[in-house]
C-alpha cells in the first residue's frame, strides 16, 4: 500500500474542524438533540401521572422476560401496541435515579427486546419487532439514550447502580453488533450515532469526581471504537459521520481514558496493516488485542479505518494549549457559572493535561516504533490503560474536584472480553504500573524509594517517559524509508519537540501549519519560522501553576526520543529530506541547548542521548553541525560520578548511550583538522568558527574523566577502546605529519596537552591505577585493561621515556603478586584467566621495549614475577624473613595455567627479547635448518638426502629433563676447516627448535694463531752450541757417611745375606731372580750393538680427526656424569632413543609442525551492496574492479605478503603450515594479481608469542592440499596422541631432584589442544547487510584443520564488521556469542575509525578475541606445553633401556 495516497488526504488547516472532511457536513446537531428526538408522549402530563402509569405497566413487561420466571410470549401483538408501550418505556428510562427497579426493568426489557437482531430472538419478543427489527431497534436505541444522562444530586451509590444499567446496554449492543446479521445502514448509523451521542454527553463537560461520567468514560470509549471498528467492517461509516466522530473526539480530550483507547485502537489497526503492507517476515507487532479487530475487515477497509482513526483526535500537541482544549460549550458553561473563573482553561481537570499530551505522544511514539520494526510487546492493562491518573494521585495530588476514574462494574464482575482496565494497585504512592511505559524496550526504570513531592506535572509523569533503545534490538531490514514516517507522524513530533522554544522572534507566530509535510526541497518562507513559547492568547490570563509550558516536558523528550529513532534508522545511501533534517538538527539542537545551559541532565537530554546514539555513523548530511551541543551534553553526563537526572532512567544505560556517542567523535578532530563547523543557528556573533581540532582536547579529557569514574563493566569495556584509538590514532597521525612535540613531563603539560606522548602517559598510569585498585575482580574489565596495556606497548612514540615503561610493567608486576596472593577462597578460573594474561601483557612489553631488562630493579622485580608464577612463592620473602633457595622450596603454582605462563615469560626474557626477530625472520622462531639441511653441509657427506629416514641415521638422539630432545652429529660441517672436536646439535624443546656447533677449544680463536701440521717438520736450529756434559759418578750417600760411628741401631735391620744364610728358600730365589736380570742384560746388550749409532730427530703424531664428541659434549655440560651413586639407572637424567625404529621420523616431523607460538586465522569477506548468497560473496576478489580500493588499502595494513611454498610459519591451514621449503625453483608464472585465499599467498603478521594469517578466500571449496590433508594422521591434533599417563609427566620440565610433584590439570576425558576460534572480517559496501550475511555457508571456506571433526556454530563465528563512510571513516560492528566473556577490544561494536589505525586495531582485536577464547577454554593446552608432551610421548615410545655401563658403551661406539 502506497502511504502516499493518505498523506494526500491528509490537508489540515489551521482550524482543526476543517481538513480531510472539509467539504461534509457534521452530524454534530443530530448527535447534540438525540434527546429531544425520541421524547416521550408522556412527558407532556404531569409527572405524578405519567410516572404511576409507567411503573405499573414497566412490572408487567418486565415479568415475562424469564428473569425471575420462566419467559412467555409477549401481550404485545400489532404495532400499536408496541409504539405505545415503547412511549411508556421511553419515559421510564428518564426517571429519577430514586425510581432504580422501573429503570432496570425498562432496561432489561429494551435488552430483551434488542435481541431481534440475534439470529435467535428471545420468546419474549413482541412479533411486530420480529418482522421488523431494524426500525423498532432504530427508536430502541435512541430511546435508551435518557439512560445514560446524568442526573443531577445523586449519591454516589444511586450513580453506581445507574452505571451498572449503562454496562448492561452497552454488553447488548456489543453482542448485537458481533452477532447480528441483519443490520442495515440506518440502523448501523443510528447506532454510530447513538454512541456518539452518549459520549458527548457524559464526556464533554469537566471531568468530576465519581459522577457517572468518571465511572463509565473508559468503557463508553472503548464500546464506541469496538462497535465502529465492526461498522467499518460491515457497513463503513459515511464521512459525515467521520467528520462528527472527530469533531467529537476533540471535545473530549481533557479525558485521559481518549487518549489511552485511541492508542489501543490505532496501535492494533497498525498490527493489522503492518502484516500485509510488509508481508510476514516484518517484526510482528504483539499488543495482546486480537479480537478487536474484526477478522472479515478487508486490507483497503483496515488502511482506511487506520488512518482515519490516526486523525481522530485532531492534533495531539494541542494537548499542551489549554486554551483551545477549554474552548468548548461545556467548558465555557463551566467558566460562567462559576465564581471567580476568568478563563475556561482553569478548570482543575486540565491539570492532566501534561499526563494526557504525553500519553498520546507515546502512542505516535509506538506506531513508529512498530514502522521501525521495533516495537515491543504491550499489554494494555498494565502499560497502557490505567497509568496516568494513579501516577498523578500518588506523586502529584491534584485539586478536589480532581482524582482517578474508578471504573465501574468491579474487576471481579466484567465479561473476559471486557474492555475495561483494572486499577493498578498503588504502593507507597508509586503505582506498578507507573514504571512502565508504552515502549518498554526503550525504558530503562530504575526503583524508586520515595516519590517525589510537590505541584509540578512533569515529575508526575517523568515515569512514563521512553528513552533508550534496546542494543539488543534490531531495526526491521524491509522499514519504510525515514521520509515515509516522517510524512505520517513528522508534523505532530516535530512540533511537539519544539514546545516552549522561541527560535525566530523577529518572525510573526504561526499556527501548526507551518509543520505541513513538504511537498518539495524548499521550505516555503512564510511557514519557516518556529516559535513555540507559551501562547500569546495567554497573555492576559494568569496560567495555572500545573499547566505553564515546562510541565510538557516528558511528552517533548517523547517526541524527541521518537525523531531521534526514525533519523537514526536510515539506511546506506538513503537519502532524507532537507526540510527534514534541518527540523530535527534543530529540535536536537534546542532540546540539548536547554539543559546544557542549566547543567542538569532533563529528560529532553537523556531522550536525545539514548535514541541517537548512532546519529554520527549514518553519513547524515550536516549531522557534524551539532557536535558541540552533543560534547556540551556528554560533558554534562560522563565527568559527574552523582549525576542527578530528570525521571526514573538507568544511570548506568545513559552513561552507555553517552559513550556510544563519543566513540564515533573521538577521530573526528584529527580527520577534519581544521575545517569549520558550522553554526547551526546564527546568532550574528563575529566570532571565528570552532574548527574540529579545536575539539580535540574537550575530547580527550573527556575520555579520561568518564573513565576516572565509570564502575559499570560494559561501560568501562567501551571507555578502554576509545582510549587505545585516541592513543594509537594520535601517534600513528604525528608520525605521518612528521609532527614532533617537546618533551616536557610536567603534570599541566601532560593534563592539558593533546600530544600522543601525553596521552600515552596519562593512559598508562590511569589504567594501571585503576586496574589495581578498582578493575582487579573483575574479568571481562581487567582482561580489557591488559589489553589495553598490549597495545600501548605497541605504540612506539619517541617521546615516550622508559620511566613510563618502567613503571607499566612494575604495575604489572604488581598486579600479578596480589592476584597470585589472594586467599584460596578467591582463586577461581577468571582470577587465573587475568593472571595469564598479565604474564602475557608483560611479555608484550618486554619484546617491544628490550631495553627495559637492562635496568637492575626491572629485572629483578620480573624474574621474581617469573619465579613467584612457576614455584608459587619468592626465594627473598619479606624482611626478616631467611631466603630460600630453590632446592629448598615447594613447588605450589597458584595453577598449571599461571605456570604455564610464567614459563613462556620467562623463556621468552632468556629467548627473545632483545633477538626477535631472528636472522630466520619473525615468520619463525626456530631454527630452519633439521636433519637434512645439516648433512647436506657436511663436508664428509657426499649422499644426497632427500629422505629424514636417512638422516636421522648419522645422528644420535638423547632426551634430558623430561623435554629436551638432543639430535648429536658428530660430523664437522664443511665450512670448518679447524681440525677441532665439533659436535652439531638440533635442541627440540618446548619452545622450539635450535641449532647450534661447538668446538672444543684450548684457546679462544683470537689467540689460537695459524698452525702448520706438516708430516716432515724440520728440526728448528740451536740458538747456541751445546755445552760439555761433565762426567758425574753418582753418589747415593754422602761423602763423610763412612766416617760415622754405628750404634746399635744401625744394626736393628739385619742384612741380605744374614737373611739368606738362615732361609734356603729365600736363597733360591734369590739367585733366580739374579740370573734373570744379568739374562736380561745381556739381551739389551746384545740389542744395542745392532741398532745404529745415528740418533733419530723427534716427530709429532699425525692430527687425530676421530672424536667422540656426542660423549664429550655430554660430559662437558653436565649430562653425563661417571660419579653417579644412582642405585636405580632407570632414573638417569639423561635417556638415548632408538632413531632406527619405523615411526621416529614420522613422530619427529609431527614435532616440528607443533608451533611453540600460538596460531590464529581471520577470514576476510567483501560483501557488495546486497549480497546474500555466499558463493557471489567469496566471487568477488575475483575482480578487483568492482571492489573498492580502500578494502586492498585496509588488508595491505593487517600483515605482509607470504608465499605460502616458502613460509616456515603458520598459512590459515594445517596442511601447508610449518613445512621446510626444499630448494626453491623458479617459477616463470607470476600471477598479475595476489589472490590471499591460502592457495599461493596469505597475509601474515607474527611477534615472539603469536601468529597470525589474515586469508581472503576466492572459493567456497577447499584446495587439493586440504582436501588430502587428513587431520587423523597427525596424532598431536587428536585426543588420544598420549595417555592419562603420559599427561601426568607433563610436570617433568623444570623439575630438580627431590621436588615434589606439583598440582596436576584436572582430569578431563578429552582434551583439546586447540581452539577452534572462527574469526570473520567483512567489509560491508551497505551495512544493512550485516544482518543477512550467510555466516553458516561461508563456513565452508574457514577450513584450518584444527577443526578435528567438529562443527562450528555460525552463532559461536566472531564476526568484525566494517562499513566504509562518505567521509572516509570506517563503521564497526561486533557480532558473537555473549558469554562469560565478552567480545574483546580495542575496537567497540559502534566504534568509528580512522583508516591509518584501522589495520592495527582490527589486528589487534582479532588476536585478543582468539586469545580470550582460549583463556575461557577449559583443555586449553599452551604451544610450549603441546610440544613438552609430544616429546614426552617420543621418550615412551623410542627410549633404549640401557644401564648406566650399557649407556657408555653406547657413546664409545661409532655411529
Amino acid at each position: 500500500m502506497n502511504l502516499g495516497l493518505f498523506n494526500r488526504m491528509n490537508l489540515k488547516d489551521s482550524n482543526e474542524n476543517k481538513g480531510m472532511y472539509g467539504e461534509w457536513t457534521s452530524l454534530g446537531l443530530v448527535v447534540q438533540q438525540g434527546e429531544q428526538e425520541g421524547q416521550s408522549v408522556l412527558e407532556k402530563f404531569d409527572l405524578p401521572i405519567s410516572k404511576e402509569i409507567t411503573l405499573s405497566l414497566v412490572k408487567q413487561l418486565a415479568s415475562n422476560l424469564g428473569i425471575t420466571q420462566a419467559p412467555e410470549p409477549s401481550i404485545l401483538i400489532n404495532d400499536r401496541d408496541v409504539q405505545w408501550s415503547m412511549e411508556v418505556l421511553c419515559f421510564g428510562l428518564s426517571l429519577s435515579l430514586s425510581e432504580h427497579d422501573a429503570i432496570k426493568d425498562c432496561v432489561n426489557v429494551y435488552c430483551e427486546w434488542l435481541t431481534a437482531l440475534l439470529p435467535e430472538p428471545k420468546i419474549c419478543v413482541p412479533k411486530p419487532i420480529i418482522e421488523d427489527p431494524n426500525i423498532y431497534a432504530r427508536k430502541i436505541i435512541s430511546h435508551l439514550h435518557y439512560l445514560f444522562v446524568p442526573r443531577k444530586g445523586e449519591g454516589p451509590d444511586t450513580i453506581h447502580r445507574q452505571a451498572v444499567l449503562c454496562h448492561r446496554v452497552l454488553r447488548t449492543l456489543q453482542d448485537i453488533s458481533h452477532k447480528s446479521k441483519i443490520l442495515d445502514r440506518d440502523t448501523w448509523e443510528a447506532l454510530l450515532l447513538f454512541l456518539l451521542a452518549i459520549n458527548d454527553i457524559l464526556l464533554s463537560p469537566p471531568t468530576v469526581k465519581d459522577d457517572v461520567a468518571d465511572q463509565l468514560c473508559e468503557r463508553v470509549l472503548s464500546v464506541l471504537f469496538e462497535i465502529w471498528l465492526i461498522a467499518c467492517a460491515q457497513c463503513f461509516p459515511a464521512p459525515p459521520l467521520w467528520k462528527t466522530l472527530r469533531e467529537s473526539c476533540m471535545n473530549w480530550r481533557h479525558r485521559v481514558a481518549l487518549v489511552e483507547q485511541w492508542n489501543r485502537v490505532n496501535l492494533a489497526l497498525t498490527s493489522k496493516v503492518l502484516v500485509f503492507m510488509y508481508g510476514p517476515s516484518f517484526p510482528e507487532l504483539k499488543i495482546g488485542e486480537e479480537d478487536l479487530i474484526p477478522k472479515n475487515m478487508s486490507n483497503d477497509c483496515m488502511a482506511q479505518s487506520w488512518y482515519r482513526f490516526l486523525n481522530t483526535i485532531g492534533n495531539p500537541v494541542n494537548l499542551t494549549k489549554p486554551e483551545i482544549i477549554s474552548q468548548t460549550q461545556k467548558f465555557l458553561q463551566f467558566a460562567i457559572s462559576t465564581d471567580g473563573v476568568v478563563d475556561p482553561c482553569q478548570h482543575p481537570c486540565l491539570q492532566l493535561l501534561p499526563v494526557i499530551f504525553l500519553k498520546a505522544i507515546k502512542g505516535i511514539a509506538g506506531q513508529v516504533d512498530a514502522f521501525l520494526g521495533i516495537a515491543p510487546p504491550i499489554w494494555w492493562d498494565t502499560m497502557v490503560m490505567g497509568t496516568s491518573t494513579e501516577k498523578s494521585r500518588g506523586e502529584a495530588p491534584p485539586p478536589p474536584l480532581i482524582t482517578a476514574h474508578s471504573p465501574t462494574p468491579p474487576a471481579q464482575r466484567r465479561l473476559a472480553k471486557s474492555f475495561s482496565v483494572a486499577q493498578s494497585s498503588v504502593s507507597k504512592g508509586i503505582p506498578k504500573s507507573s514504571l512502565i511505559g508504552l515502549t518498554t524496550s526503550r525504558t530503562s526504570v530504575v526503583p524508586v524509594t520515595t516519590p517525589n513531592s510537590g505541584p509540578s506535572s512533569t515529575s508526575s509523569v517523568s515515569s512514563l517517559t521512553s528513552f533508550g533503545t534496546d542494543s539488543k534490538v534490531v531495526l526491521a531490514p524491509g522499514r519504510p524509508k525515514c521520509n515515509t514516517i516522517l510524512h505520517l507522524f513528522g508534523e505532530w513530533l516535530f512540533e511537539a519537540a519544539f514546545i516552549g522554544c522561541d527560535l525566530n522572534t523577529q518572525h510573526s507566530r504561526q499556527s501548526s501549519g507551518s509543520f505541513k509535510r513538504p511537498n518539495s526541497m524548499v521550505l516555503d518562507s512564510t511557514k519557516s519560522s518556529l516559535s513555540y513559547s507559551q501562547p500569546s492568547s495567554l497573555s492576559d490570563t494568569e496560567m495555572p501553576p500545573g499547566l505553564t509550558i515546562d510541565k510538557y516536558e516528558s511528552g517533548k523528550a517523547e517526541a524527541l526520543g521518537a525523531l531521534c529513532r526514525i533519523f537514526c534508522a536510515k539506511k546506506t545511501g538513503e537519502e532524507i529530506l532537507p526540510v527534514y533534517l534541518a527540523r530535527f538538527y534543530m529540535a536536537v539542537f534546542q532540546g540539548l541547548k536547554s539543559a546544557t545551559n542549566s547543567k542538569e541532565c532533563g529528560e529532553c537530554m537523556v531522550a536525545i542521548l539514548m535514541n541517537s546514539t548512532d546519529i554520527f555513523s549514518l553519513d547524515l548530511d550536516g549531522v557534524r553541525t551539532l557536535i558541540p551541543a552533543y560534547i556540551s551534553a556528554l560533558e554534562i553526563v560522563l565527568p559527574d560520578k552523582d549525576l542527578k537526572i530528570s525521571g526514573n532512567v538507568n544511570k548506568v544505560e545513559l552513561r552507555r548511550a553517552a559513550i556510544h556517542l563519543l566513540l564515533s567523535i573521538l577521530v573526528l578532530p584529527l580527520h577534519f583538522q581544521n575545517c569549520p563547523i558550522k553554526e547551526l543557528v546564527n546568532t550574528g556573533s563575529s566570532d571565528k568558527a570552532v574548527s574540529f581540532a579545536v575539539l580535540k582536547p574537550k575530547l580527550m579529557n573527556l575520555l579520561m574523566n568518564a573513565l576516572q569514574i565509570e564502575y559499570d563493566p560494559q561501560n568501562t569495556h567501551m571507555l578502554l577502546g576509545g582510549l587505545i584509538l585516541c592513543v594509537q590514532d594520535s601517534a600513528l597521525y604525528e608520525i605521518a605529519e612528521h609532527i614532533t612535540q617537546p618533551v616536557n613531563e610536567s603534570t599541566s603539560y601532560l593534563l592539558s596537552s593533546d600530544s600522543a606522548h601525553a596521552l600515552f602517559v596519562r593512559a598508562t598510569y590511569l589504567v594501571c591505577h585503576r586496574l589495581i585498585s578498582s578493575w582487579k575482580t573483575d574479568l571481562n574489565v581487567s582482561l580489557a585493561a591488559l589489553e589495553l596495556l598490549a597495545g600501548l606497548a605497541r605504540i612506539h612514540i619517541k617521546e615516550s621515556d622508559a620511566m613510563e615503561c618502567k613503571r607499566a610493567v612494575r604495575w604489572l608486576c604488581d598486579y600479578i603478586i596480589y592476584q597470585c596472593s589472594r586467599p584460596p577462597p578467591s582463586h577461581s578460573k577468571d582470577l587465573h584467566s587475568t593472571i595469564v594474561a598479565a604474564f602475557q601483557c608483560c611479555s608484550v612489553w618486554l619484546c617491544e621495549h628490550p631495553y627495559l631488562l637492562k635496568d637492575k630493579d626491572c629485572l629483578q622485580t620480573v624474574l621474581e614475577v617469573c619465579e613467584l608464577g612457576v614455584s608459587g612463592s619468592k626465594s627473598v620473602g619479606k624482611p626478616g624473613e631467611p631466603i630460600k633457595m630453590k632446592e629448598e622450596k615447594e613447588l605450589k603454582p597458584a595453577s598449571m595455567r599461571v605456570r604455564d605462563a610464567a614459563e613462556n615469560l620467562l623463556t621468552c626474557i632468556l629467548e627473545q627479547v632483545a633477538y626477535f626477530p631472528n636472522q630466520c625472520g619473525p615468520e619463525s622462531i626456530s631454527s630452519l635448518l633439521n636433519e637434512i639441511s645439516l648433512l647436506r653441509q657436511c663436508s664428509s657427506s657426499n649422499a644426497n638426502y632427500n629422505d629424514l629416514s636417512n638422516a636421522v641415521e648419522k645422528f644420535r638422539y638423547f632426551v634430558t629433563e623430561g623435554s629436551v630432545m638432543l639430535a648429536l652429529l658428530e660430523e664437522p660441517l664443511g665450512n670448518d676447516q679447524d681440525p677441532q672436536p665439533t659436535v652439531t646439535l638440533l635442541i627440540r624443546g618446548p619452545f622450539g627448535r635450535h641449532t647450534w656447533t661447538m668446538q672444543l677449544r684450548h684457546l679462544p680463536r683470537h689467540k689460537s694463531g695459524v698452525k702448520s701440521h706438516s708430516s716432515n717438520a724440520c728440526r728448528p736450529v740451536a740458538m747456541q752450541d751445546n755445552p760439555v756434559r761433565p762426567q758425574v759418578k753418582q753418589k747415593y750417600f754422602p761423602d763423610g757417611v763412612d766416617r760415622v760411628q754405628q750404634c746399635q741401631v744401625d744394626q736393628s735391620i739385619p742384612t741380605l745375606e744374614s737373611l739368606l744364610e738362615n732361609n734356603l728358600s729365600f736363597k733360591e730365589e734369590t739367585e733366580l731372580i739374579s740370573q734373570l736380570i744379568s739374562r736380561q742384560d745381556t739381551v739389551e746388550a746384545n740389542l744395542y750393538k745392532l741398532q745404529p749409532n745415528t740418533p733419530e730427530e723427534c716427530t709429532p703424531p699425525p692430527v687425530c680427526h676421530e672424536f667422540q664428541t656426542a660423549r664429550l659434549f655430554l660430559s662437558h655440560f653436565g649430562l653425563l656424569a661417571l660419579n653417579e651413586h644412582d642405585t636405580n639407572d632407570t632414573n638417569s637424567n639423561l635417556v638415548a632413543l632408538d632413531s632406527s625404529l619405523a615411526e621416529f621420523c614420522k613422530d619427529l616431523q609431527i614435532l616440528d609442525q607443533l608451533s611453540p607460538r600460538t596460531c590464529d586465522t581471520a577470514h576476510i569477506f567483501y560483501v557488495r551492496s546486497q549480497q546474500t548468497e555466499a558463493h557471489d560473496i567469496v566471487s568477488n576478489i575475483l575482480n578487483p574492479s568492482v571492489i573498492s580500493p580502500y578494502f586492498f588499502e585496509f588488508i595491505h595494513t593487517l600483515g605482509w605478503s607470504v608465499k605460502v611454498q616458502d613460509h616456515p610459519g603458520w598459512t590459515g591451514h594445517i596442511s601447508t603450515s610449518w613445512k621446510l621449503s626444499p630448494d626453491k625453483e623458479n617459477s616463470s608464472q607470476s600471477p598479475k594479481q595476489k589472490n590471499y585465499d591460502g592457495s599461493s599467498h596469505i597475509l601474515y603478521w607474527a611477534d615472539a608469542c603469536s601468529e597470525i594469517a589474515f586469508v581472503v578466500p576466492s572459493s567456497l571449496k577447499q584446495t587439493d592440499a586440504q582436501i588430502k590433508f587428513n587431520t587423523s594422521n597427525l596424532s598431536s591434533w587428536s585426543d588420544n596422541s598420549w595417555s592419562s599417563e603420559d599427561r601426568s609427566k607433563r610436570t617433568q620440565s623444570l623439575e630438580l631432584d627431590k621436588q615434589p610433584i606439583p598440582p596436576k590439570r584436572g582430569n578431563k576425558p578429552n582434551i583439546h589442544p586447540n581452539v577452534n576460534t572462527k574469526i570473520m572480517i567483512v567489509w560491508l559496501e551497505s551495512f544493512e547487510d550485516h544482518l543477512n550475511l550467510p555466516i553458516g555457508d561461508l563456513l565452508e571456506c574457514m577450513n584450518t584443520g584444527l577443526e578435528k571433526g567438529v562443527s562450528t556454530k555460525p552463532t559461536d563465528v566472531l564476526v568484525i564488521y566494517l562499513h566504509f563512510l562518505t567521509t572516509g571513516l570506517l563503521r564497526v560492528h561486533l557480532q558473537g556469542p555473549t558469554g562469560r566473556v565478552s567480545l574483546a577490544s580495542p575496537l567497540v561494536d559502534g566504534m568509528i575509525v580512522s583508516r591509518r589505525s584501522l589495520g592495527s586495531l582490527v589486528r589487534q582485536t582479532a588476536m585478543n578475541m582468539a586469545r580470550r577464547k582460549r583463556l575461557d577454554s577449559d583443555n586449553y593446552q599452551p604451544p610450549h606445553v603441546r610440544r613438552r608432551l609430544k616429546i614426552q610421548e617420543i621418550v615412551q615410545k623410542y627410549k633404549r633401556e640401557m644401564t648406566k655401563p650399557e649407556l657408555l658403551t653406547y657413546l664409545f661406539s661409532s655411529t
